[in-house]
């Protein structure tokens, strides 16, 4: 199948690219960066999600299959115009009218789910789990679309808290499974939901080690 994913070059979406790409799949990644993949079956782009006017003309044999919109940033000032509307320019332009979808993947964030974090991060993340539900509604019933919520993750983006043993330890305590996931875990569900799933849609799957539900029951002793 044909997949088109935004933000290739970075941890998660590198991680969710190489994993299409194991499975046979042809994966036109967009990204402000350069390639960081080297393939046959892969196609790098270099465009601005927030940017319609620099997307590829793509021609009705290279229309996805399956959409990923992973580009994403956080705490720039950008991050509402990266993450929710991005995804939304990106999405309408591929997904949208387009008679070959099967499905589209949103990577959102935990804290869409929780509210924590930046106020702009999360604003955008919360946005961008309204727009999910909207799109599957109006993809049904040919495609479907759900998000992919991760909690922490092992990528450069978060090395001012990873680095710092202090602060490390404070998110483990928060943490249940007492790790954060590696790209290549989100990269799985990612596959999963976007290329194994197809009576799921709407849904906006929290993967975050148990760090959102971890409540303590108090009670008499």
């Amino acid at each position: 199948m044909n997949i088109l994913l935004t933000g290739s070059s970075g941890g998660i979406g590198s991680a969710a690219a190489r994993r299409f790409l194991s499975e046979g799949h042809t994966v036109r990644g967009l990204d402000t960066a350069p390639a960081v993949i080297s393939d046959s079956r892969y196609i790098h782009y270099i465009a601005d999600v927030r940017r319609p006017d620099s997307f590829p003309d793509l021609s009705p044999e290279e229309m996805p299959e399956i959409l990923i919109n992973c580009a994403g940033v956080q705490d720039t000032g950008d991050d509402i115009d990266v993450n929710l509307k991005g995804a939304i320019n990106i999405t309408e332009r591929y997904a949208i009218g387009n008679s070959r979808i099967r499905s589209v993947v949103n990577v959102g964030s935990a804290s869409a789910h929780t509210g924590s974090e930046f106020p702009e991060y999360a604003a955008s993340k919360g946005g961008l789990l309204t727009y999910t539900k909207n799109t599957a509604l109006r993809l049904a019933p040919r495609a479907v679309c759900n998000s992919i919520d991760p909690g922490g993750v092992l990528t450069d983006l978060n090395r001012p808290v990873m680095d710092d043993p202090v602060l490390w330890n404070q998110i483990m305590e928060l943490t249940p499974l007492k790790r954060w996931a590696t790209p290549e875990e989100i990269a799985d569900w990612i596959y999963f939901v976007g290329a194994v799933n197809r009576f799921m849609t709407g849904q906006n799957l929290l993967i975050d080690g148990g760090e959102a539900g971890n409540a303590k029951f108090i009670w008499k002793d």
